[in-house]
């Protein structure tokens, strides 16, 4: 089993930089890849970036060329680097990790944080 713990989400001004991470712990050997999906009020949760254990890295279209993800395997630590920011990208922003080598879908991620909560002001 692992557990997922994300942190530094805020509160930041449209164009802004923001960057959240997620520690994992318990059975992190067994970990293909990890990911991060964030959720809008009223909307499903969708698929944001990726990255597989050999650092092979996935991200939706809207993202592209603003955000980065990577991933510190020492310290069973994955970041998202968040550029650009814009008031659309707001949202609850959840880490999750796949026994899936590069895997983008839902239903593949079986542990996932409480989430953490990034704002986008105009």
């Amino acid at each position: 089993q692992v557990q997922l713990v994300e942190s530094g989400g805020g509160l930041v001004q449209a164009g802004g930089s923001l960057r959240i991470s997620c520690v994992a712990s318990g059975h992190t050997g067994d970990i293909y890849t990890m990911a991060w999906f964030r959720q809008a009020p009223g909307k499903e949760r969708e698929f944001v970036a990726a990255i597989s254990g050999t650092a092979r890295i996935y991200f939706t279209d809207s993202v592209k060329g603003r955000f980065t993800i990577s991933r510190d395997n020492a310290k069973n630590t994955v970041y998202l680097q968040m550029n650009s920011l814009k008031p659309e990208d707001t949202a609850v922003y959840y880490c999750a990790a796949s026994l899936v080598y590069g895997s983008t879908r839902y239903g593949d991620f079986g542990s996932w944080g409480q989430g953490t909560q990034v704002t986008v002001s105009s």
